[in-house]
């Protein structure tokens, strides 16, 4: 019988589809863009009113809902059911107990979420007689809607951590089809829309993700072959802290050997903030400004210059990405001769300049110490998370015996040299009851 009813109505639908019409009185008004809308309804019968007759109704409205017809002189609800994208249909068969009439309004309803909206719609004069299609008059077409993204946000964490769920939101047009990318990491992972034009994706840090602050992470919004994309503007991470500055070379207050050149360098540290701007770092040695003459990055800085004896101050400025600015100041002297600095009582790193970059999987570190010495050597490995210091490795724990002139070495080959990978070395040196203890930092090369 049904099936019959809708080959009747779609024949119906060919021949009458003016003479039909439903009133539509809208019982709610729409208060925001997030509320359902019902855009029509179909009515079809084959037998009137009468004990028996089967009713067929179909709904277009917001799509992925619960929608539901309700017919006065009927003592329950008539659900519906979505059979493609926003068209709900449903069947009702009159039983002897119903009281319909043409004057009984039908209320038809969506609900979307916790949001719902309702407009009630009269049968026209002589529906009780054959069996007849109706429809309401179908609503003036929209302009076309124009393809755009209007925001892309992130909700900050406070530290960018393995484990740390990144949080996206996306407002645009809505119906579309809305993904982000984090370059190096992971792509096209889909956003799903939860209100009209609202689009939320998410994404959970892994230990070994790399995610590099120089390639920015974009959002597409996709309708047919149309796409847009906008670029995240804000960082990922609540950042109120300042930088600090860290592995001083010299060390604050250190007696080096002159006659050589000299290094003066040290890293950065945001602790978990958003990192450091090269644009903002400034550097004053004894009041002479060198910035353009150091080596800059975002993790640290070199100057090397061959230096007479005397006393020199060291003053760093910079800012992180967020504005946190950071000052530190520290002195340190050149010796006037080599011998200033005993060599019995000293550890010199020989083979590298601290905060230097290294390159390859193999990193060989070269010494100089006492005579014989024991020096116990430890590296960790701390890998970058957006640009940042994240995860610590283990990389090595060993004791090496320096040669009779002093010389020793060591390797290390971390499990995975993640570019930006920051490298603390420590080394301590003893002989008889000497025990001299130096560090070294190191950095592996950015792609």
């Amino acid at each position: 019988m049904k099936a019959h009813i809708r080959h009747q109505v779609a024949a119906l639908f060919f021949l009458l589809p003016l003479a039909a019409a439903i009133s539509a009185l809208p019982a709610t008004v729409m208060a925001q863009p997030a509320t359902p809308e019902l855009r029509s309804l179909q009515v079809a019968s084959d037998g009137g009113f009468n004990s028996g007759a089967d009713l067929e109704f179909t709904v277009e409205a917001t799509p992925r809902g619960q929608a539901s017809v309700r017919i006065r002189g009927v003592q329950r609800n008539i659900p519906l059911r979505e059979i493609s994208r926003g068209v709900y249909i449903g069947e009702y068969t009159v039983r002897r107990q119903d009281r319909i009439t043409e004057a009984s309004p039908i209320r038809a309803t969506i609900k979307v979420r916790n949001r719902s909206a309702s407009s009630d719609y009269s049968f026209p004069a002589g529906f009780s007689g054959a069996p007849i299609a109706v429809t309401p008059p179908a609503p003036a077409a929209p302009p076309p809607a124009l393809l755009k993204i209007d925001r892309f946000a992130v909700t900050p964490v406070e530290k960018m951590e393995p484990g740390a769920e990144l949080r996206f939101l996306l407002n645009g047009m809505a119906g579309a089809v809305a993904t982000f990318d984090i370059p190096g990491v992971i792509e096209n992972v889909a956003m799903r829309e939860t209100r009209p034009g609202v689009y939320e994706g998410s994404y959970t840090i892994r230990r070994l993700d790399n995610l590099a602050p120089s390639r920015p992470i974009v959002a597409r919004l996709r309708m047919g072959d149309k796409v847009v994309t906008s670029t995240l503007a804000q960082p990922l991470t609540m950042d109120a802290k300042a930088p600090v500055l860290r592995n001083l070379t010299p060390r604050e207050g250190e007696l080096i050997a002159g006659n050589v050149a000299t290094s003066v360098s040290a890293s950065f540290d945001d602790a978990g903030g958003v990192g450091v701007d090269p644009k903002s770092v400034r550097i004053l040695l004894s009041g002479r400004n060198v910035t353009g003459d150091s080596n800059i990055t975002a993790q640290f800085f070199s100057y090397r210059a061959d230096l007479p004896p005397g006393r020199y101050t060291v003053d760093v400025s910079a800012k992180d990405l967020v504005g946190n600015a950071m000052s530190k100041v520290w002195t340190f002297e050149v010796a006037r001769a080599a011998t200033a600095v005993p060599l019995t009582v000293s550890l010199q790193i020989t083979s590298h300049a601290n905060n230097a970059v290294v390159e390859g999987n193999t990193t060989t570190v070269r010494g100089r110490t006492a005579p014989g010495a024991a020096v116990e050597v430890k590296v960790n490995a701390i890998a970058p998370l957006a640009g940042l210091f994240g995860v610590t490795q283990d990389v090595l724990s060993e004791r090496v015996q320096a040669d009779g002139a002093g010389n020793f070495a060591f390797s290390f080959s971390p499990r995975l040299p993640l570019p930006g990978t920051r490298y603390e070395i420590t080394m301590n040196s003893r002989s008889g009851d000497l025990t001299t203890e130096s560090r070294l930092v190191l950095f592996q090369k950015q792609n």
